[in-house]
């Protein structure tokens, strides 16, 4: 069993909250985590159908089998329910009485700023970070890409093909078309390909929805659908106020970059190693992984990128006390000089020299230069550590 890093973050929470809800993406461990570090807390599932139709048709009834509290999974099945919990642990005033599980942030959000607003506090568990596989895989970078992160393809040693092509159906087949989102289902399934490629790079909506054959708000309206779903988010750009004009448009990633890499009809590792797009598959793992930094340290940490109008960028900015520091992203094993070349003019743009800034290469040695620091992505936790270090 491998130990999650956001258990201390959630067994913090406990003891000041009633309520603790977990959201994440469907298979990436949130019933394992829950069931794991509360296992005096009776556990319910919402997925069972028999339970789902108690809890809708019954609900104080539903909630009178646990007098102390439960784990409920999925709690997005009969959102409902949380008004009956708030006026429960309204009554007892006790913390750590209910644990919520749910993946699907659209329903969950609305719910709890109904009835638990001020009463839960929430937590986000994404698929397993680097750091949590370290023990359990000593291959490649190519071989992490495409794997992903997901820890049923670790602990079964599933096919990664196989895994993602099974999740994506089940996610298209149960939320998506049990909640009526979706309409024209292949033409959404050609618009999920699509962003997968185009993987880090700016979003327009506009020229997506031209490319699936539906119109603007229809594409945008997907988007957020897949990022409601753990499926992608966006990176903000960075906002200064200097003379020179900054990007305004944010960067797509997906959550997990191997199902990044089955939409891309990625089906090995050496197709992958030849992949037109292999950079810009290593620079969202990067990403995601500092995604998780902040998400497994209970953080509300606002990550962004740096372009200019000259096409000047810097991959991620992880804010420190009024100041950012700067991160490249290379995916090439050998350290060479261009890998430095963007820190100067966002240095000279920002005027922000505060902090050394970090490039995360391909390889594995670290180099110590004057300006930067540089690592390969299994130390990257570790340089993150240490900036998270100076807020």
């Amino acid at each position: 069993m491998i130990y999650r890093q956001l258990s201390e973050v959630a067994l913090g929470l406990v003891k000041k909250y009633p309520v603790l809800t977990v959201i994440g993406p469907r298979q990436s461990g949130k019933t394992t985590l829950c069931r794991n570090i509360f296992p005096n807390l009776s556990y319910t599932n919402l997925e069972e159908l028999d339970v789902r139709e108690f809890a809708r048709q019954d609900p104080k009834a539903f909630l009178g089998q646990y007098p102390e509290g439960c784990i409920i999974d999925e709690i997005q099945r009969v959102p409902e329910l949380t008004s009956y919990i708030q006026v429960l642990v309204d009554e007892k005033k006790q913390n750590g009485m209910f644990v919520l599980t749910g993946s699907q942030n659209f329903s969950i959000r609305e719910a709890l700023g109904q009835s638990l607003a001020g009463r839960t506090a929430i937590i986000h568990q994404l698929p397993f970070s680097l750091e949590e596989v370290r023990t359990l895989s000593k291959g490649s970078n190519i071989s992490l890409m495409y794997k992903g992160f997901y820890p049923r393809v670790f602990e079964q040693d599933l096919n990664p093909t196989q895994f993602y092509q099974d999740y994506l159906a089940t996610y298209v087949e149960r939320d998506l078309r049990q909640l009526s989102l979706v309409k024209e289902v292949s033409q959404f399934q050609t618009f999920v390909k699509l962003c997968a490629g185009r993987v880090g790079n700016s979003i327009n909506f506009e020229k997506m929805g031209n490319d699936v054959g539906v119109s603007q708000p229809t594409a945008k309206e997907w988007f957020s659908l897949l990022e409601a779903s753990y499926i992608v988010f966006k990176l903000p750009p960075y906002f200064a106020n200097i003379r020179k004009r900054l990007v305004k448009t944010p960067k797509l990633y997906f959550y997990d970059v191997g199902l990044a890499c089955y939409l891309l009809g990625i089906e090995s590792e050496k197709h992958l190693e030849a992949h037109p797009l292999r950079g810009a598959l290593f620079e969202n793992m990067v990403v995601a992984e500092a995604l998780k930094k902040v998400a497994n340290s209970g953080k509300t940490t606002q990550l962004h990128y740096y372009r200019d109008s000259d096409g000047n960028e810097i991959d991620l900015l992880w804010p420190v006390v009024n100041h950012n520091v700067p991160i490249e992203v290379k995916s090439g094993s050998t350290i060479a000089s261009d890998y430095f070349k963007n820190f100067p003019s966002y240095r000279k743009a920002i005027r922000d020299d505060v902090y050394q800034g970090l490039v995360v290469y391909g390889g594995d040695k670290i180099q110590l230069r004057s300006d930067c620091t540089v690592t390969g992505i299994r130390d990257f936790s570790n340089q993150l550590d240490k900036i998270i270090k100076l807020t």
